[in-house]
C-alpha cells in the first residue's frame, strides 16, 4: 500500500563529493524548485565527521516532512539508516556511478525528474534486513562482487568502466569460498563464486541477480552463484544483464526470512556498496516495511 506524498518541508542532505556535476548547480536547481512550489527547504553537506549525529539533530530541529539524499549509495544508505523505522519518507536525487537502491525502486536518474517526486510521488514503505546489527536496504554480497568492491574502492578510478577492469583482471585466479547456510526453511553448503544477500533485484551496474525479488513483500533471497567452468563465464554474464540468471544451472536461489551463514576468515562482505568487517557465522533478519520512502506513483504494486 502506498499514499501521496504532502511534502512542504525538506531537508536535504548532500554529499558534496559524490558524481560529476557541480554542488552548486545541483543546490541552485532545488532551490529554484522548492522556491517555485512552496516547499520549505534546508540543506545539510556531509563532512565525513559526526554526519549521523548532525542529521538526527536537524530532523529533531526542522521536523521535516522527508529527507531526501543526494548522492551516490554510501549516501543514500547514511539518511536510510536514519529514518529506518522513524516514518519520515526518505526521497532520493541520485548522483553516484551505481545508483542501486534508486534503480530498484523506479526514481528517475535526471535530478530535476527526481525532485519532481516530492509533488507527484507517493510514500511507500518497503523492508529492511539486519545483519549482526548492520542494516541492509538493497543488496548485500560476499565472494567475488565484494573483494571486487574492495579493489575497485582501493583504486583511484571511478566508474563502471574500471570496475569492469578490475573485475576481468581478478576474474582469472579468482578461488571461491565455502559456506554454510541455514534458513528458516532449509540448509545449503558449498563453494560459491558469489552469495549476494538480496532485499530488491539487480546491481547499480544493471546486473540482475534476484530477477523475482520484491522489495516489499517480508522476504529476503540468497542467491548463490556455485563455481563454474571458465567456458561458461559469458553465458552467465549475459544472464545476469537479461533478467535470466535463475535459469541457469549454476544459480540457487534461497528464499527466506531469516537465515545464518558461516563464511571463510578471508571472506568479504560489502553492505549497500560499503564494506563491513564481519565475523562467522552472522545473521540475517528481516524486517517487513520499515523504511518509508519517496517514489513513483507508476512503480507500487498493490
Amino acid at each position: 500500500m502506498s499514499h501521496k506524498a504532502s511534502i512542504q518541508k525538506v531537508l536535504f542532505v548532500l554529499n558534496p563529493i559524490s558524481g560529476d556535476i557541480s554542488k552548486e548547480e545541483v543546490q541552485a536547481m532545488i532551490e529554484e524548485y522548492c522556491a517555485e512550489h512552496q516547499i520549505h527547504l534546508s540543506f545539510y553537506h556531509t563532512t565525513g565527521v559526526d554526519d549521523n549525529e548532525e542529521i538526527k539533530q536537524l530532523i529533531t530541529h526542522h521536523q521535516p516532512d522527508a529527507v531526501v539524499a543526494i548522492g551516490g549509495d554510501g549516501t543514500v544508505s547514511l539518511v536510510a539508516n536514519i529514518l529506518n523505522h522513524r516514518g519520515i519518507p526518505l526521497g532520493i536525487i541520485p548522483l553516484g556511478s551505481g545508483n542501486g537502491l534508486s534503480k530498484d525502486i523506479g526514481i528517475p536518474q535526471e535530478i530535476d525528474q527526481a525532485l519532481a517526486l516530492l509533488k507527484t510521488g507517493v510514500i511507500k514503505k518497503i523492508d529492511s534486513l539486519d545483519i549482526n546489527g548492520e542494516t541492509v536496504f538493497h543488496l548485500s554480497d560476499l565472494g567475488f562482487n565484494a573483494f571486487i568492491v574492495k579493489k575497485f574502492n582501493e583504486g583511484e578510478t571511478r566508474g563502471p568502466g574500471a570496475y569492469a577492469w578490475i573485475a576481468l583482471q581478478e576474474y582469472i585466479n579468482y578461488t571461491p569460498f565455502f559456506y554454510k547456510i541455514q534458513t528458516d526453511k532449509e540448509y545449503w553448503e558449498g563453494e560459491a563464486f558469489m552469495v549476494t544477500i538480496a532485499n530488491a533485484n539487480a546491481f547499480g551496474s544493471n546486473a540482475t541477480i534476484n530477477p523475482s525479488g520484491i522489495i516489499d513483500d517480508g522476504y529476503f533471497e540468497i542467491c548463490l552463484i556455485e563455481p563454474f567452468p571458465k567456458a561458461a563465464a559469458i553465458g552467465l554474464l549475459f544472464s545476469l544483464y537479461t533478467d535470466k540468471i535463475h535459469n541457469s544451472v549454476y544459480s540457487r536461489i534461497l528464499k527466506c526470512k531469516s537465515a545464518t551463514i558461516q563464511k571463510s576468515p578471508d571472506d568479504i562482505l560489502q553492505i549497500d556498496g560499503e564494506l563491513v568487517d564481519m565475523k562467522s557465522p552472522f545473521t540475517v533478519k528481516m524486517n517487513s516495511k520499515s523504511l518509508a520512502v519517496l517514489m513513483p506513483a507508476i512503480t507500487e504494486e498493490e
